[in-house]
């Protein structure tokens, strides 16, 4: 169901989350065709960004559904070999308009405990097909090739997940207005509220840059990890220039700067501080043990079996693709709540990334070939998961190449 015809979401600040995922999200271009994907609860926000995405000028806006219900149907009716399958003729469509020029955007809105009762060795298959089928898509935005963002909608089943107290109608509301804070929709102005914090995270960055670490040490209960970095790599957040000449910002909210890790470079052991909502499975506890940038010791309390599945996607699914840091003060980390949606939960704390890098992440990253980015320690896989591993006990130092230690975090704040 539609929740915002039945639900008190703040009308106002839906229309400015919707601007702004138009205008400072993907920020469209004028003629710019634009693939929009987001569940059918989402309808109603869906078409205030279609509409808001065709008065900035958009070509032609595709919008593809999903629900919830098909997807159980899958799962309870379907045929034991379509777990192996995806819909591959959609994501080479999707790869073809990327490749023509196209932007992305994605509404996420989707129940995280959705197949949590569902027989987990197809959860793994089905995740495994649709990874594959994904990549020439996937290829195009971890590449930065396009114009691309992703922006949250409050789904019931969401909703009722992180305020289980709540009646319905409440724990929309509560869920909505946490989005519209988070996402600085709460304000008159988003536009220049954006603007401003793109600005600081500007400044984080060029710190960071600045120093050039060939390593990361974190250190704090359960975790001693030294992250070796990438070769050339470069640290970003906030806003991003794709490949296309478009500056845009991916994730709405963001609150992190990340670069790229060294493949296999990262040893020591390290715990999860959040737990890991995947593909409808919640996964918690994580804790690995990575010899030569490899996992080759994982555990946890809760979806373990998941986490294993996960892990042996491919050979890049056991090393990292994405480091980044996350001050324990942010917005969403001071709000106290668990999300159990990594767009939000990454930003409440620093967390890596199993799986792909991202091109962008390196010095000229755009002329590189992917023989180039492995060369420099860049990781290659079908997936890309973001889990957390910070906290107000965690500190961090960059390791420059001459062995001098600068501290970085202290206590989960930068230093």
């Amino acid at each position: 169901m539609d929740i915002s015809s039945s639900a008190p979401i703040d009308p106002v600040k839906l229309e400015r989350l919707a601007d702004v995922a138009v205008k400072i999200g993907v920020r469209l271009q004028p003629g710019q065709d634009l693939i929009v994907t987001a569940p059918v609860a989402a309808l109603s926000f869906t078409r205030r960004i279609v509409e808001n995405a065709y008065k900035a000028g958009a070509g032609l806006v595709s919008v593809f559904y999903s629900d919830d219900e098909a997807t159980l149907a899958r799962y309870r009716h379907g045929s034991d070999s379509g777990f192996d399958r995806a819909e591959d003729w959609l994501y080479e469509g999707m790869a073809k308009a990327f490749g023509n020029g196209a932007a992305r955007l994605a509404v996420r809105g989707d129940d995280p405990m959705l197949l949590s009762s569902q027989e987990q060795s197809k959860v793994a298959r089905a995740n495994r097909a649709n990874s594959i089928a994904y990549r020439p898509a996937l290829e195009k935005i971890t590449g930065f090739d396009i114009n691309w963002n992703i922006v949250a909608y409050p789904n019931s089943a969401w909703a009722k997940l992180m305020f289980p107290q709540d009646d319905e109608t409440s724990a929309v509301r509560k869920l909505a207005d946490a989005i519209f804070a988070a996402s600085r929709v709460d304000t008159d102005d988003a536009v220049i509220a954006w603007d401003a914090h793109n600005g600081a995270l500007r400044k984080r960055t060029e710190w960071l840059n600045g120093h050039a670490f060939s390593a990361l040490h974190f250190k704090g209960p359960g975790t001693d990890l030294t992250v070796g970095l990438a070769d050339t790599h470069k640290w970003n957040g906030g806003a991003e220039t794709a490949k296309n000449g478009v500056i845009c910002n991916p994730n709405i909210p963001t609150e992190e700067v990340f670069t790229t890790p060294h493949a296999r470079r990262v040893d020591g052991h390290v715990s999860s501080t959040k737990p890991l909502s995947y593909q409808g499975s919640l996964i918690e506890d994580i804790s690995v043990r990575f010899e030569g940038g490899q996992i080759v010791e994982a555990k946890a309390s809760r979806g373990e079996e998941v986490l294993n599945k996960v892990l042996d996607t491919d050979a890049g699914a056991r090393r990292l693709g994405e480091v980044a840091l996350v001050p324990h003060s942010s917005p969403i980390s001071q709000s106290g709540l668990l999300f159990y949606n990594t767009l939000f939960d990454e930003n409440a704390a620093s967390h890596i990334a199993l799986g792909q890098c991202y091109s962008t992440c390196f010095v000229d990253g755009g002329r590189l070939s992917q023989d180039d980015i492995a060369a420099k320690g860049g990781n290659k896989s079908l997936i890309h998961i973001d889990w957390m591993i910070g906290s107000g006990k965690i500190d961090v130092d960059g390791l420059t190449a001459n062995g001098t230690r600068i501290p970085v975090m202290r206590k989960g704040e930068w230093a």
